[in-house]
């Protein structure tokens, strides 16, 4: 992939972020042969932004393979990782699929969900923009950590 296909700039704001930063840290632990060792952030991070050309090439009905299903992992662990980074936690992505690409992801702070979300074409797992995934994230984050906060005890069981 050429450095003028990429979607991402090198200078977008939310390539800073403390969420950015994670995401970067979770696909790198994925490239266990080091592949991606001299790719610049934008281009580590691109797979995850599909705009509205990019979606209509992926057909509406498919199976997801590892690589799209390592990506859905990488996006809820580095939630998981902001949750333990705020409120000091242990958080545990669970993420089940089925073959078609149809499944949950839970993710629990001791004896507490506090996230569940339904998962559905996930062959086509991405979002508009850097800045919508930043945003979702964030949305995800500020509900678990409420329910943390809600609830304490369960949370430190």
């Amino acid at each position: 992939m050429s450095e003028a296909a990429l979607s991402i700039r090198e200078d977008d704001p939310v390539l800073g972020t403390d969420f950015a930063r994670e995401m970067l840290r979770q696909m790198r632990a994925l490239d266990t042969y080091g592949t991606c060792d001299n790719w610049p952030v934008e281009r580590i991070l691109e797979p995850f932004v599909l705009t509205k050309e990019k979606k209509r090439e992926i057909p509406v009905i498919g199976d997801p393979d590892e690589i799209v299903v390592a990506r859905v992992k990488a996006f809820y662990n580095a939630i998981s990782a902001l949750i333990e980074k705020e409120c000091g936690l242990m958080a545990v992505p669970m993420i089940n699929l089925t073959h078609e690409g149809f499944g949950r992801a839970l993710i629990t702070v001791g004896k507490l969900v506090v996230m569940d979300r339904t998962l559905r074409d996930v062959h086509r797992f991405g979002f508009p923009s850097l800045s919508r995934m930043k945003d979702e994230a964030d949305m995800l984050l500020s509900v678990a950590l409420e329910i943390v906060g809600q609830h304490p005890k369960v949370a430190g069981m």
